[in-house]
């Protein structure tokens, strides 16, 4: 991607952080994986801020979170994905701290960053925690979260589903081999562990959403 060449619509949605996105952006855009690239953190920032408006926070330290949460890429398939949020908090930690932020915001941002990830399995202990959190969970489900895990799914080489028993009826689900058991085994789960109010309702609305898009696709196959 060209930075400059695409800099007023990529720091746009960011508002009123435009200037703090100029600086982090660049940072954030050497990945290919398209379920992480600067759309979706354009998303989560939305949802970010649709969250915060009903629960607060501190929206300077969530739109920093935003920025630096993916800032160290590791592939859904590696060993290492569990420690992905670690390393990509340990990597904010040192950019704020070139760029003379206070010590308690710092740690702020690499606390929400550190606990945002599912594989990580960290409980988030701030209101900005757990909104980074609420925010990049829903971008994985509804139909964002449909594309993305077929997305996702071709990266890894995984089927769109079992051609033999799509539904599952009569054998374990393997969210490794087709992309549509990972409906059962994850996203459909997502919205009982949802951290805030607004959150969980946003949440609801979306899992509705892809129950009607598996049942539907399942009528088709």
């Amino acid at each position: 991607m060209s930075l400059p060449s695409l800099t007023q619509e990529l720091l746009q949605p960011f508002s009123p952080y435009q200037a703090l996105a100029q600086t982090l952006l660049p940072l954030t855009l050497e990945s290919d994986d398209g379920s992480h690239d600067v759309a979706h953190l354009h998303r989560v920032w939305k949802n970010c801020r649709r969250i915060s408006k009903l629960e607060g926070g501190d929206r300077r330290i969530l739109c920093a979170a935003v920025l630096l949460h993916d800032a160290v890429a590791v592939e859904k398939n590696s060993p290492q994905r569990h420690l992905a949020s670690r390393m990509a908090a340990e990597q904010a930690t040192l950019t704020l701290t070139r760029l003379e932020w206070a010590s308690a915001d710092i740690a702020a941002v690499a606390h929400a960053i550190e606990a945002h990830s599912f594989s990580a399995g960290i409980p988030p202990q701030t209101l900005e925690a757990k909104i980074l959190q609420d925010a990049d969970r829903l971008d994985a489900i509804g139909l964002i979260g449909v594309a993305r895990c077929f997305y996702i799914g071709g990266r890894m080489r995984s089927a769109l589903y079992d051609a033999a028993d799509p539904r599952a009826e009569h054998r374990q689900y393997d969210d490794k081999r087709f992309s549509l058991d990972h409906f059962e085994t994850k996203l459909f789960k997502l919205q009982d562990g949802f951290q805030t109010a607004a959150g969980r309702h946003m949440a609801e609305r979306r899992t509705e959403r892809m129950r009607r898009f598996v049942d539907d696709l399942l009528e088709e196959v």
